[in-house]
């Protein structure tokens, strides 16, 4: 059975790039958001197994939709891999106070992201060690 991630970024390329390393995979059936707006109506009637949320969003930051995600009671344990390339300290501190499962900076390897998926995702597919 295929697991559903929410891909919500807003650059078309690393979406497509984000989605073909995912469909690679071969376990994952993937959605696609370009803005926080369609992240929250697609959330509002479908509950992904995990997130994948770029910081900077055209409508509202991540920030706000990881909050947004973990105030619905139908997905507050949805895990939010956050993938930006805000690399300082001060935006990981701010991912992980709104909720952010996990943090990946950008650029990123195929397998980094795969890595994280497993760490993050349940079932038989989950690693025993979380990196």
């Amino acid at each position: 059975m295929s697991q559903t991630i929410l891909v919500v970024e807003d650059d078309p390329v690393l979406r497509a790039l984000i989605k073909e390393h995912l469909e690679d995979a071969g376990t994952y059936r993937v959605l696609e958001a370009p803005s926080a707006a369609s992240a929250l109506e697609q959330l509002g009637s479908l509950r992904p197994d995990l997130v994948i949320l770029d910081l900077v969003l055209p409508d509202r930051s991540g920030y706000e939709v990881c909050e947004h995600i973990r105030n619905e009671p139908r997905t507050r344990d949805v895990p939010v891999l956050v993938v930006s390339a805000r690399l300082l300290p001060s935006h990981r501190a701010q991912a992980e106070e709104a909720g952010a499962s996990a943090f990946m900076p950008k650029p990123y390897a195929k397998r980094e992201l795969l890595k994280h998926l497993k760490a993050l995702l349940p079932g038989p597919t989950k690693a025993v060690t979380k990196s």
